[in-house]
């Protein structure tokens, strides 16, 4: 595909096929993914690429804790939570997810497997984690550049015919997922990518989401016209 229908195209994928991925086409992903800006060239990205039975294991440790009131150890800043118009674009994208799985606003079990998906990886076949050193912990620049390899990562698997959602839920119970895919304690969990080959049957798979318009995110300063 052309690059600007990549970008117009991709949407976040929640529902996969049950099929492996080819490690061969997720080191090409990669290769690609890691041709994105970064400050001064320090490439302060790392990959834990875990599929099979050590990502069955890490979905289970996630279950498990969060079913038993485990509070999250997410090891990113999470910040304070969102307001105005950033929370109502969380609840409208929120509603359209809900509408076409067909989870009604009260039904408490439909809404909880939804969120247990997430803590599943979405029951995708492959889970890219994403890490920084910690010896650069609490710079501002590391996690950007890691948020700019991501996107190049899910656009680069969408034009191979790959789904991919971005998925923090993933990783908020750091200790299952250090321990299963061998982070060492010198990296810093960020986030992470669910990846497979998309479910079309799978109603989720079919939502876009909303996005503003330049004239409201955008202020040209200087121009003649």
């Amino acid at each position: 595909m052309e690059f600007d229908d990549v970008v117009r195209g991709r949407r976040s994928i929640r529902g996969y096929q049950k099929k492996p991925v080819p490690k061969a086409l997720i080191r090409e992903i990669l290769e690609i993914a890691m041709r994105a800006p970064t400050s001064l060239n320090t490439q302060p990205w790392n990959f834990y690429v875990v599929a099979g039975d050590v990502l069955d294991r890490i979905r289970a440790g996630n279950v498990e804790r969060n079913l038993a009131g485990v509070p999250h150890s997410r090891e990113f800043r999470l910040g304070p939570e969102y307001a105005g118009d950033h929370r109502k674009r969380q609840i409208e994208i929120a509603i359209q997810l809900f509408e076409a799985m067909g989870i009604e606003r009260d039904n408490k079990e439909k809404r909880m497997d939804w969120i247990l998906r997430g803590f599943r990886q979405f029951d995708a076949p492959v889970s890219i984690i994403i890490t920084y050193d910690k010896s650069i912990q609490g710079s501002d620049i590391a996690p950007f550049d890691c948020g700019g390899v991501v996107n190049c990562l899910v656009n680069a698997a969408w034009n191979r015919g790959l789904g991919c959602v971005i998925n923090s839920q993933g990783i908020m119970q750091s200790p299952v997922v250090r321990a299963e895919a061998g982070i060492p304690e010198d990296q810093v969990i960020q986030t992470c990518v669910a990846m497979g080959w998309p479910d079309d049957s799978f109603p989720a798979n079919a939502v876009v989401s909303k996005r503003k318009s330049v004239d409201e995110a955008a202020t040209f300063l200087g121009f003649d016209d």
